[in-house]
């Protein structure tokens, strides 16, 4: 083999090596994005949830202040 189609071969080696590292980095990167998005949902789901409640803690009977006892000292 010539020298010329010997350094073609080492560089195209050389590309297929850092082809294969990044496919690695995507794929590891596709799977924290996945990750991501599902743990992003959870949180999105849970402050929903949270807002309903305190929605609900504020349109309770002690929000009315003709409702509330008078304080112990009258």
């Amino acid at each position: 083999m010539s020298a010329h189609n010997e350094t073609i071969e080492q560089r195209l080696n050389e590309m297929e090596v850092k082809l294969t590292f990044i496919d690695d980095a995507v794929q590891a990167l596709t799977t924290a994005d996945a990750d991501q998005s599902q743990r992003i949902a959870a949180l999105e789901r849970a402050l929903r949830d949270l807002r309903g409640e305190l929605s609900s803690m504020r349109t309770g009977p002690a929000d009315e202040p003709h409702n509330e006892p008078p304080p112990p000292h009258y």
